[in-house]
């Protein structure tokens, strides 16, 4: 709970039991540039060209070793997703394998880099990898979402080859409760850097004040001197106008940095007439460190940089910026369908641009930390953040293996290593992160309070919980009241390193934790599908600040959201549909999402749109008329092929006052006014062929919004639309939409045609996504089914110039030709 003030200037009080309302004062963060991951150094992208076997090789380590027979390929790279989908693998993760592979490249540190320190940097090497230089382990990591570096300087052969190996063991294949996916599936990079250089992630930004005037930007710069001897810098800032390109603010000073010792220190910048950063305008300056040592640049930094202020009140919710505001927040997961979890940033692009066209301004990252490429889109794009460290602490929940909720469960997970870890994890989580504008709040756990998974408490006997519990009070489980320790001690780690956010985390058993400290623990405190919770606590615990954390699709979950001022947002479960928590077989994963796995917008996206959207939209979607005649699905596809006189319901989502229905012209059935209950409007009519149109009028019935389906005919053609048509020949991307349409163009939404993909350039075919979750064949060719009469193309640049053709054919179907160039 958060009273009246500012952040980074928060007193000390039991609990952290503060008054009624905070404001974090005005903010500024930070994006790293593509060349600074790790914010120091000169970092090279150190992706190409590694050796990879899946198998536990004895001497994988062995510098010796021949590994001219192992797989060749570029990172970043996920075995799992290559695997074959099987039943007698884990349905939790989505039917894929797991294992044991080893990764190695050979490398020769150039000559002008011979007096430098070398690292190398891990974004994310799922999971328990361990990494050798020579044969020599230089560390271990078994968290596969935390980034993480290694000194390679003292095992280095100068002017030789040397030998950078990984083992990643995923034995434990059933340890997560969606898809993790295997092996080193983020960027890595090789830092070069002067001895005297910028710690890892060692430059920290915030605003102590900001007024129309000016923003006072306080800067905090850690440096590293690996010398034996101390030596004297000069650390140089300045703040560069997003427009004019101008130096706008700078400072300078001297900082002496001991031999083998660490020095900090702390400048603040004034930049004049700030221009805020928003949801509408993500407005990012950049903040470009320069460190000199006898007036020579030893290292250099640059990232961008935004500026807003926070505001999280008890009884008025969220403001950006001072402007009161809901967040219509999704949770999503990491993987991308057929990519696993090995991701390229332009289709996190499009499916950022496509959540936030639906309306959503806000992401939770369920439920730990994703690749930085995420981040910075949001700060790019204007999405809000939630961070996550970790969905379970010290015991391993319940992982299906056999169906969701089906069976019975097992427990491996990331509770093995959680109280050996978890103090580094969530410092680094924070440490790389902290200096992003989206960010607005830490989640240090996810329904870790689950009752009886594993923990309980006698209130469980007779306590009203508006969820399964898992029986009664469980004397023989771990106690509740162990949350309390856990969570003083985590959320005490993310106050040492940023005092700009507040400190939050999903319960899943509110009722039971309200007997522990753990929700006074927290800043602000998130609430799992406990909407019914809201208003009681919020009258019982006033000083509370609450929200959704996540919820589901309902139209009352939204309105506890919509209705109640001190509810300031909430996050649907899901954005986008995601591999693993799959049901029984088949089932590749979780099927909720507002977008599917191809991040195409579907029907449930559409009624969200209509929701939450602050523009006149409309949709229609169709579906035999039920038995049942309440049924309202917000699952109806844009379909219009039945047969002659058939009862269809039409089904309207829109945010329009009324809707007229026309077919084919003629106008079918009254006009409907918007329906708050249900978030539906519908008519049931008989099917006839042609055009169903509706027009969503304002309260002057004049027309501000419209959409249509049209009857097809049998499938004739595939048409293919790329979003780029030139490429980046190192990795540049572009995702291809492949429609089947009749012969008058009219897309054909009950195809299921097989398409094949054929290339002739210098590209290669990551993969077709249909998007189809019951699809449980091979994607690692280039042959697919398309779902609803469509899929979507991953083509990417192998490093070579030049012209390429994709073709993409059926049987009896006029085929489809894109051209494209890699430059």
């Amino acid at each position: 709970m958060l009273g009246s003030i500012e952040m980074g200037k928060i007193r000390k009080t039991k609990y952290m039991k503060l008054k009624l309302s905070f404001v974090v004062a005005a903010l500024i963060f930070a994006t790293t540039m593509l060349q600074a991951k790790p914010q120091f150094g000169k970092a090279v992208l150190f992706n190409e060209n590694w050796r990879f076997n899946l198998s536990d090789i004895k001497e994988g380590a062995n510098p010796g070793l021949d590994d001219s027979k192992w797989r060749q390929l570029d990172l970043p790279h996920d075995w799992s997703v290559e695997g074959t989908f099987s039943p007698d693998k884990a349905s939790c993760t989505g039917f894929l394998p797991g294992g044991i592979g080893w990764y190695r490249k050979t490398f020769t540190v150039p000559a002008n880099e011979k007096n430098n320190k070398v690292f190398v940097y891990f974004e994310g090497v799922y999971n328990h990898s361990e990494v050798f230089i020579n044969g020599t382990s230089v560390g271990k990591r078994p968290n596969g979402y935390i980034s993480f570096m290694y000194d390679l300087t003292p095992y280095l052969k100068a002017g030789q080859e040397n030998v950078l190996s990984v083992r990643v063991d995923h034995s434990q294949e059933r340890d997560s409760r969606w898809y993790s996916g295997s092996g080193i599936y983020r960027d890595v990079y090789l830092v070069y850097a002067s001895p005297v250089h910028l710690d890892l992630w060692g430059v920290y930004f915030k605003a102590t004040k900001i007024t129309g005037k000016k923003a006072d930007v306080s800067v905090t710069t850690t440096l590293k001197n690996e010398l034996t001897g101390g030596s004297t810098v000069q650390v140089s800032q300045e703040i560069i106008d997003p427009v004019s390109g101008k130096v706008v603010a700078s400072g300078s000073k001297n900082l002496k940095v001991g031999g083998n010792l660490k020095a900090t220190l702390e400048q603040t910048l004034s930049v004049p007439n700030p221009k805020y950063w928003s949801l509408e305008h993500p407005t990012l300056y950049a903040l470009k460190t320069i460190v000199k040592q006898n007036g020579k640049i030893i290292d250099q930094n640059e990232q961008q940089l935004g500026l807003r202020t926070l505001t999280f009140d008890a009884n008025k919710g969220f403001a950006l910026n001072g402007v009161w505001t809901k967040m219509k927040g999704v949770c999503i997961h990491h993987d991308a369908g057929c990519l696993g979890s090995a991701v390229p940033r332009e289709v996190w692009k499009r499916r950022l641009i496509n959540l936030k066209g639906m309306g959503c301004n806000a992401i939770r990252m369920s439920h730990n930390p994703q690749a930085p490429d995420v981040y910075e889109l949001c700060d790019e794009l204007g999405l809000l953040v939630m961070d996550e460290a970790f969905d379970e602490w010290e015991f391993a929940k319940r992982k299906w293996v056999t169906g969701w909720n089906v069976g019975t469960p097992e427990f491996q997970g990331a509770a093995s290593y959680f109280k050996e870890w978890s103090d580094k994890d969530l410092a680094d989580m924070i440490l790389r992160d902290r200096n992003h504008a989206s960010i607005i709040m830490w989640s240090i756990g996810n329904e870790v309070d689950y009752p009886n998974d594993p923990y309980s408490h006698p209130v469980l006997d007779h306590a009203n919980i508006n969820q399964p519990v898992l029986g009664g009070y469980l004397p023989d489980h771990p106690k509740a009241e162990q949350l309390s320790a856990i969570s003083k001690r985590l959320a005490a780690i993310v106050r040492s390193l940023d005092t700009s956010r507040p400190v939050t985390a999903a319960l899943a058993g509110v009722v039971m934790s309200n007997e522990t400290d753990y929700p006074f623990v927290l800043d602000i405190t998130g609430y799992n599908y406990t909407e019914d919770r809201y208003a009681q606590d919020h009258a019982k615990y006033p000083k509370r600040v609450i929200y959704g954390s996540e919820n589901g699709n309902s139209m009352d979950a939204w309105k506890a959201v919509r209705d109640n001022e001190y509810i300031f947002g909430q996050f649907v479960w899901t954005g986008i549909d995601y591999l693993g928590e799959s049901g029984e077989w088949p089932s590749r994963g979780f099927y909720s999402g507002f977008l599917d796995f191809g991040g195409f917008m579907k029907p449930r996206g559409y009624f969200r749109q209509a929701l939450w959207s602050t523009k006149p939209v409309t949709y229609l979607g169709t579906y035999p008329q039920p038995s049942d005649k309440n049924q309202l699905s917000i699952d109806a596809w844009p379909v219009w092929n039945y047969t002659k006189g058939e009862i269809i319901r039409v089904v309207c989502y829109t945010n329009a006052p009324k809707s007229r229905l026309t077919l084919n012209g003629k106008q079918a059935g009254e006009i409907k006014n918007l329906d708050d209950k249900t978030g539906v409007v519908y008519w049931d009519i008989p099917y006839e062929e042609g055009k169903l149109e509706v027009a969503g009028l304002d309260k002057n019935n004049k027309q501000i919004c419209q959409y249509e389906l049209q009857s097809s005919d049998r499938p004739f053609a595939i048409t293919a639309l790329p979003d780029l048509t030139s490429i980046k020949k190192e990795k540049g991307l572009t995702q291809v939409v492949v429609q089947v349409v009749d012969k008058n163009g009219i897309p054909v939404m009950i195809s299921e045609d097989e398409i094949t993909c054929t290339i002739d350039g210098p590209v290669k075919l990551l993969g077709l996504e249909a998007s189809n979750n019951s699809d449980m064949g091979d994607y690692k060719d280039n042959v697919q089914h398309v779902y609803h009469g469509r899929l979507l193309a991953y083509i990417q640049g192998t490093g070579k110039a030049g012209k390429i053709e994709i073709k993409f054919s059926a049987p009896w179907l006029k085929e489809a030709k894109v051209s494209i160039e890699s430059k």
